[in-house]
């Protein structure tokens, strides 16, 4: 598809993506996605108009453009979520070259995404965390492995880390204290609490893993030694889960939104789980923590003094 595309197009792509990797320490997975979707509309346009779309034709675009564009999508089996996903790539691609080459953007900005229904994430209760937990750490006949996989998933659920987070561990934040400095997505950077339970699980991991802790290399190690890769965490969760009769929804990630589920639980502030989390809006936040209405209902029939 990008031989659809205009040489000046495809530098002014490139020179948006670099833009946002520098300024908004964009991820390269998501700069990746963001290619893609901006790459498969401007193809489009070109096949729409039967011409390649330069930075002239780009900048005069219009509502029938967005409303064909959109239409097709839709009937080439995109979602309602992927064809969101795919607008704000377009539009935010669109308010840079606009900045750059002075047009008006209003036919793609003020293009409406399809509504959707969000997915509220499906956190496991105290008890079957715990048993994840312990299941995780007995699939594996070697010992270390399972020591591994145990420890990979209490940072998962004892200090909210996303197992990317845990994964890009090195050697050189050993030994865990009582908080750890994570970056997360985009660069940000967080502190978070490590519970005596995930210091001691990772330090049981790294008496028995084979492997040397090596300042520049990943703690978490495959058992050929090389980094861990998260497919494997996800396979184990997996057995773990089908032996636990647990649902599908009881993944890796699941064990995150445990996490800050739970806090909210036990009386933590909305605000204080967003910074735990690396949230950068509270609204994600909320929808972590949303699943638990009924505890929000009981706090508030037990303090406002008009509950009664």
């Amino acid at each position: 598809m990008t031989l659809m595309i205009s040489p000046a197009a495809r530098d002014a792509l490139e020179g948006w993506l670099a833009s946002s990797r520098a300024l908004n320490g964009t991820a390269e997975n998501t700069l990746t996605a963001y290619r893609g979707d901006v790459v498969d509309f401007i193809a489009f346009l070109t096949e729409y108009h039967g011409d390649a779309q330069g930075l002239t034709p780009l900048s005069r675009i219009t509502v029938p453009d967005m409303r064909a564009w959109m239409a097709q999508t839709r009937s080439g089996g995109a979602s309602a979520r992927s064809l969101a996903r795919k607008l704000s790539a377009v539009k935010s691609f669109y308010r840079w070259l606009a900045e750059r080459e002075g047009f008006e953007p209003t036919a793609v900005l003020s293009t409406r995404a399809p509504k959707f229904q969000k997915k509220l994430p499906r956190p496991l209760n105290e008890y079957a965390a715990r048993a994840m937990i312990e299941t995780v750490g007995q699939q594996s006949l070697k010992g270390w492995v399972g020591a591994r996989d145990m420890a990979v998933v209490t940072l998962l659920y004892g200090c909210g880390l996303r197992i990317s987070e845990a994964l890009g561990m090195m050697g050189r934040d050993l030994p865990l204290g009582e908080a750890m400095r994570i970056i997360g997505k985009g660069g940000k950077e967080r502190v978070v609490p490590v519970l005596p339970v995930a210091r001691q699980a990772v330090q049981t991991y790294v008496r028995l893993c084979p492997f040397e802790m090596e300042a520049n290399a990943p703690v978490f190690r495959g058992v050929r030694g090389g980094a861990l890769n998260a497919r494997l965490v996800q396979k184990v969760t997996e057995q773990a889960r089908m032996q636990l009769g647990l649902p599908a929804t009881a993944t890796p990630h699941a064990m995150r939104h445990s996490f800050a589920t739970h806090l909210l639980s036990a009386g933590g502030d909305l605000r204080t789980i967003q910074e735990l989390l690396g949230h950068a809006s509270l609204s994600t936040t909320q929808a972590y923590t949303s699943v638990d209405t009924v505890h929000l209902m009981k706090v508030y029939e037990a303090s406002h003094p008009k509950a009664g």
